[in-house]
């Protein structure tokens, strides 16, 4: 019975780790329950084809349309985007008869719909029930006779969207936030067990291993950014959303570390962080061949540690909390002490480091998501773990102040004014195509500009939207001769193909497309006016809008890739800076800040110039060089946050920590780090900095002179010069402070940024004298 209770969870586990938070599971039950009910309910009451056809759309548009957190306000939202449908609706119908008025009010409307999205999630509701509906009405060839019918149409298919997000299928912040929470450990379940094939991977398999480890800490991360943005409306409170991002933040930095360092115990030369972030990166040569009988003692040892860390992560949450999982605990705490670390090399007692110290991040977890538990049993480093949390918690509640308010989003009109353009010209161009069916050129052309912002990116989603398209129509084909007239089957396929086009939203436009464009070979079937050449017809206007929206966003009001990239790019350096410069502050005894909130502000903005560059990245893209540039700058970015985020989480320990003490003497590495950074920002904003990015001593050397009773971290009262021991704080400081200042000097060869030595003279220059 245990056994296949485990089983039944590991199962759940995975679901939950490749569905963060069930978000796509949630949003393709809801949907498909809306349209299903509103179908059921027309279908009692004895309406037509039509009707059915126009309220699965209705259904659907109201359930996806609406995107409000909080259950108050998508009631709201809700009651607002029905008087829009009625009345988007009643014109279709009035204006269908006539061409030209139409076709221009069509274009206003979809103008007034990209142009209210600049309002949030109520403005982007109302205009996207306005364009749906309305396309609704041009689809089942709505007249001003049917309106009656299709006003009850509209009230069924809401009340029945109401019914499901309200009562069937309930959504809150609280239960997003518990299942992202539970995806989130599910992660670093993920991760361990990943890590651990690493450790025993043989070389010619390590390179997949590695790969497996890169996507594996990526997803852990995107996880991270998941949680902490449903914090401040899944928590009861601003002290209980500054707990849980404090730890889950430990968790994560402990994860990653834990995996540079597994790959350096493996390896004859230390691994580089940038490994766990580009793929071109080179791996650290083997320091043993693999195979258990080649390993040391140490390294078997530490393979069966990693084991217990999998099973300790594992079992977070579970109920069945016995001895054993607590003396497993224990066991891994006792890593963090000197005395209690195997002999064996010095990168191999750094591993097991790494798993004391992602033990601690595991118990800061669950003490967090459950409380204290059962106390008994515990050693003197579980003690020590426990009593350090106490101290952040009490901290944590006394600094933690008011949530901070966000407003509309103030975009500019570009987008719409693109839009609107690109949409004339759909339609003049689908109206030669097909007086009947022109609308879909319209469709294609709006929604490749939905959550775009370059010309690249739209290139970039027509064609996907086409390959879909194109794949889809061979789909609707196959899928329309097998249904035939058969109603309720064809209904039955059409919810199947809603909800994966729901479900794979987020993961895939292409497939999204696909089937979007199989359901539609279903309804025309329904609706009777199916045939080859009405897909074929769909392929031609697909094309044809995709190409409209490609021509607006190279002609009118153009926002060039590479400008979009650079000013992501610069905020992204803004952020780095903000973070760095902060934390360094705090290390040397500077103003505490909300250290925390400002590297959630720099992971936000990593991952908007990640998309940003996605055009650049393409795998069709024909300038490969460049593609291999951009790929190496962000990921020297990502390695550069997560030295940043490092050195944040063990800044805030300073202000009530007995383990790390502030030191004066980190001033100066700031101020370098700053001023480099500096340089950076001015190169991509106008390509002309005051002076170039100083290279020089390490960290370390910089130093000099007797610090405090103890260097930043230390807490060992030494004072004094000798170099920090391994393992202790002051040393994990000084490597995130001298890898961070390393990767932002190495990005200045790829920006083509100035480099200068110690006393300010170019490189070019100090070599060529």
């Amino acid at each position: 019975m245990r056994k296949t209770r485990r089983t039944r969870t590991g199962i759940r586990d995975r679901y939950a780790a490749s569905d963060p938070g069930l978000l796509r599971l949630m949003a393709g039950l809801r949907t498909v329950g809306s349209i299903g009910l509103a179908l059921l309910v027309l279908r009692l009451a004895h309406n037509g084809v039509t009707e059915l056809v126009a309220g699965a759309m209705a259904a659907m548009v109201s359930t996806f349309a609406v995107r409000d957190k909080r259950v108050r306000d998508q009631a709201v939202t809700l009651g607002l985007c029905l008087p829009a449908a009625l009345a988007s609706v009643s014109l279709g119908a009035l204006l269908n008869p006539h061409v030209v008025i139409g076709d221009v009010f069509f274009v206003l409307l979809i103008f007034g719909a990209a142009y209210i999205r600049r309002f949030g999630d109520r403005g982007s509701a109302l205009g996207l029930i306005g364009f749906q509906i309305y396309f609704m009405a041009l689809f089942v060839h709505a007249g001003v006779s049917g309106l009656p019918s299709l006003y009850v149409t509209v009230l069924i298919a809401f009340a029945a969207s109401a019914v499901v997000r309200f009562a069937l299928v309930t959504e809150t912040p609280e239960r997003t936030l518990g299942r992202l929470r539970r995806a989130f450990r599910a992660r670093v379940a993920q991760l361990a067990a990943t890590q651990l094939e690493v450790l025993r991977a043989e070389p010619e398999r390590l390179a997949g291993a590695v790969a497996d480890l890169r996507r594996d800490t990526a997803r852990l991360h995107a996880s991270a950014l998941m949680i902490q943005a449903g914090l401040d409306d899944g928590t009861r409170d601003r002290a209980t959303a500054a707990l849980l991002q404090r730890r889950i933040a430990d968790a994560e930095i402990a994860a990653e570390r834990l995996g540079v360092l597994v790959l350096s115990a493996r390896s004859a030369e230390r691994a580089d962080t940038l490994t766990l972030h580009l793929p071109q990166a080179p791996l650290p040569a083997p320091a043993h061949g693999g195979g258990e009988e080649k390993e040391d003692e140490s390294l078997r040892l530490l393979r069966r540690e990693l084991g217990a860390l999998h099973l300790l992560v594992a079992r977070l949450g579970d109920d069945d909390r016995g001895a054993g999982l607590t003396q497993v605990r224990n066991r891994l705490l006792g890593y963090r002490d000197e005395e209690n670390l195997p002999r064996a090399p010095l990168a191999v007692q750094e591993a097991f480091r790494g798993v004391g110290e992602a033990a601690r991040a595991v118990l800061g977890l669950r003490l967090a998501l459950e409380g204290p538990g059962d106390e008994s049993d515990e050693t003197p480093e579980t003690v020590r773990s426990r009593e350090e949390f106490e101290a952040e918690d009490v901290a944590l509640a006394g600094e933690a102040g008011p949530a901070a308010r966000t407003g509309f989003d103030r975009r500019t009109t570009r987008a719409a004014v693109q839009v609107a353009a690109g949409s004339a010209l759909a339609v003049v161009g689908g109206e030669f195509l097909s007086a009947q069916r022109w609308y879909w050129a319209v469709l294609t052309c709006w929604v490749v500009f939905l959550n775009t912002s370059s010309r690249g990116e739209i290139l970039v989603r027509g064609y996907r939207r086409l390959i879909g398209t194109m794949v889809g129509v061979v789909a609707g084909v196959l899928l329309a001769g097998l249904v035939g007239r058969h109603t309720w089957t064809a209904f039955a396929l059409v919810l199947v193909l809603i909800f994966g086009m729901f479900f794979t939203a987020p993961l895939s436009y292409a497939l999204m497309s696909f089937f979007v464009t199989a359901m539609l070979g279903l309804l025309y079937t329904l609706l009777h006016t199916y045939s080859l050449s009405v897909l074929v017809l769909r392929i031609e206007e697909t094309a044809l809008g995709a190409a409209c929206g490609a021509i607006a966003a190279l002609v009118v009001l153009p926002v060039r890739t590479d400008e979009h990239t650079d000013e992501q790019l610069t905020t992204a350096l803004i952020r780095l800076r903000d973070v760095a410069t902060a934390a360094v502050a705090q290390l040397s005894g500077g103003p505490a800040a909300d250290l925390l909130d400002m590297a959630r502000d720099l992971d936000s903005a990593l991952d908007d110039l990640r998309r940003s560059t996605d055009p650049l990245t393409y795998p069709i893209t024909p300038l490969r060089v460049r593609r291999r540039t951009v790929r190496y700058l962000v990921a020297l970015l990502e390695t550069c946050a997560y030295h940043a985020r490092a050195l944040a989480a063990t800044a805030e320990l300073v202000p009530y920590s007995t383990s790390v003490a502030a030191d004066p003497r980190l001033a100066a590495v700031g101020r370098r780090i700053a001023h480099n950074i500096d340089v950076l920002i001015a190169r991509v904003a106008d390509g002309a900095p005051a002076g170039g990015v100083r290279t020089g001593p390490s960290i370390a050397s910089m130093l000099e002179g007797p610090g405090p009773g103890s260097a930043p971290g230390s807490g060992s009262g030494s004072g004094g010069q000798s170099p920090p021991r391994s393992g202790t704080v002051t040393y994990r400081v000084l490597r995130h402070l001298q890898r961070l200042d390393e990767g932002v000097a190495g990005l200045a060869r790829p920006l083509g940024a100035p480099v200068e030595d110690g006393t300010g003279v170019p490189v070019a220059d100090a070599a060529n004298a």
